[in-house]
């Protein structure tokens, strides 16, 4: 046999089919398996704040803010906002606690000894006296004004 019995037309042809679908094949193999490159965004300008220079100003001394939240502590004995006052020295006849400061306002009711209020008003003077308006902590509807010779201070409940 001869060696162009081996290499004929179709042989060759073939053989190139062969290599031309290996080549599609490898060619599509590398295409999907690459890693995908991000495309360059270019140069990107950065945002600049400007500040402007300190200047010379007056410093005024701070202003204290008051917290509504915290009850200012009274020296002890001195009757104030948010001091519970005990009612004294009435002889067992009970202190009048009047809808405004004076003796001339109305009666609201009668407060008996050693019963304990909130002070959340006041001071008024009226009539010779320091009047006080004080709240029942167990009832907010027994308030009035009181005269301050008639209360004590007491710690709080």
């Amino acid at each position: 046999m001869r060696l162009s019995d081996y290499f004929n037309r179709w042989v060759i042809l073939g053989a190139l089919g062969i290599a031309a679908l290996l080549l599609v094949v490898t060619l599509i193999l590398i295409g999907l398996t690459s890693p995908r490159t991000a495309p360059d965004v270019g140069f990107v300008p950065a945002d600049l704040t400007m500040i402007p220079a300190p200047t010379n100003t007056v410093l005024a001394p701070p202003t204290p803010t008051l917290d509504p939240n915290v009850t200012p502590t009274l020296a002890e004995g001195v009757i104030g906002l948010g001091a519970y006052v005990q009612i004294t020295g009435t002889g067992g006849d009970g202190l009048r606690l009047r809808s405004g400061a004076g003796l001339g306002s109305e009666q609201a009711f009668l407060g008996f000894d050693e019963e304990v209020f909130l002070v959340s008003d006041g001071p008024q003077v009226a009539d010779g006296y320091t009047w006080w308006y004080l709240v029942a902590p167990y009832d907010e509807t027994r308030a009035g004004w009181a005269a301050a010779d008639f209360l004590t201070v007491v710690p709080s409940p």
